[in-house]
C-alpha cells in the first residue's frame, strides 16, 4: 500500500511587495504629470490677459510682457515700465534694473524720490535765502512735490499780470524744476471773495489766467509737453475763507511736479512734432 504524501507547507510569496510598489510609482507619476500640466502657463493667453488689464486700468498702450521658458515651465520674467514725457519716450529714471527687483520699478521709484527731495531742498534754501519762506512753501504729497506760491509774491491784487520781481523768482524756480523730466501742473487758486470785472467775470477766469501766465514763463526753459495750466477758482481751499489769514493762504499758485506713476493721467501726444518748429508735422499718405 502506497504511502500518502504529506502536503507541503505553502511558501510565502516574497515578491508580493512589488505589486504595491508598482502601484505607488504609477500613482506618483500621474500626480507629477498633473502638477506639471497645471503649472504650465499658456503664453498667448497670458499676453492677451495682460493687454486687456493694461487697457482697462491704464487706458493707454498695452504693456508688453516677456514669457521665458524655464525648467519648470514658462514664467513671467520682465515687464516694461510706463514711459515718461521725455523726448523719444525713454524712461527718464534709467533703463537699468535695480538688482533684486523684478522689473526695475522699485529702483526707479527710489531715484525719483531722491530727485524730488533734492528739488525740495533747493527750493527751501532759495526761499530762506530770499526771506520768502512764508510765501513759498514746498510739501511732498502722494501725487508729487507741491510748490505753493502766495499770490502776493506774483501778482497785484485782482490782477493776473506777473510783476517784474515775480518773473525773477519764477526764473530761479524754473531753473531748479527743469532738472526733472516729470509733468508739471500749474494750478491757480483764489479766495471766495467775488470778482466781477470786464476781464474777470468770476474767480474762474482769474485763477486760470494766473496759472496760464506762470506756464508761459516756465515754458521758456521747460518743454511745453511737460506743462499744463488749470484754474480752480475758490473751490480748492487749504484754509477757511472766514478769516483774512485763511483767505490769504487760499490765494495761491501751486506748481505740482507729478510723480511718473501719474503719467497715465496726462494726455499722450498723438502727433509727431517738428523738433525745430514745435508744430505738428503733416502726415504723408
Amino acid at each position: 500500500m502506497a504511502r500518502k504524501r504529506m502536503p507541503e507547507p505553502e511558501k510565502d510569496n516574497l515578491e508580493r511587495w512589488l505589486l504595491t510598489y508598482s502601484d505607488l510609482i504609477t500613482l506618483l507619476m500621474i500626480f507629477f504629470v498633473m502638477m506639471y500640466s497645471m503649472s504650465k502657463v499658456d503664453a498667448d493667453k497670458f499676453q492677451a490677459l495682460a493687454e486687456s488689464l493694461s487697457i482697462a486700468f491704464g487706458g493707454g498702450t498695452p504693456a508688453q510682457v516677456d514669457i521665458g521658458v524655464t525648467p519648470g515651465g514658462p514664467s513671467i520674467i520682465e515687464t516694461y515700465p510706463v514711459k515718461s514725457p521725455t523726448e523719444g519716450g525713454e524712461n527718464p529714471w534709467g533703463e537699468e534694473k535695480t538688482e533684486g527687483t523684478g522689473n526695475g520699478g522699485e529702483g526707479n521709484v527710489n531715484i525719483e524720490n531722491m530727485t524730488i527731495e533734492a528739488i525740495k531742498q533747493k527750493l527751501d534754501q532759495f526761499a530762506l535765502d530770499n526771506n520768502i519762506q512764508a510765501r513759498l512753501v514746498t510739501s511732498i504729497e502722494e501725487r508729487g512735490l507741491v510748490v505753493s506760491i502766495s499770490d502776493t509774491l506774483l501778482f497785484e491784487s485782482g490782477s493776473a499780470d506777473i510783476t517784474p520781481r515775480a518773473r525773477e523768482i519764477l526764473d530761479k524756480i524754473t531753473n531748479v524744476l527743469a532738472s526733472a523730466p516729470n509733468y508739471i501742473k500749474v494750478e491757480g487758486h483764489t479766495d471766495n471773495l467775488p470778482i466781477n470785472t470786464a476781464r474777470f467775470p468770476s474767480n474762474w477766469e482769474l485763477s486760470v489766467l494766473r496759472a496760464t501766465n506762470v506756464v508761459h514763463i516756465m515754458n521758456e526753459k521747460i518743454p511745453a509737453q511737460q506743462l499744463s495750466a488749470v484754474g480752480y477758482g475758490e473751490y480748492r481751499p487749504i484754509a477757511s475763507n472766514d478769516t483774512e489769514e485763511g483767505r490769504a493762504k487760499n490765494r495761491r499758485v501751486d506748481l505740482v511736479i507729478l510723480r511718473s506713476k501719474y503719467d497715465l493721467t496726462e494726455p499722450s501726444k498723438t502727433l509727431a512734432e517738428d523738433p525745430t518748429s514745435g508744430t505738428p508735422k503733416a502726415s504723408s499718405n
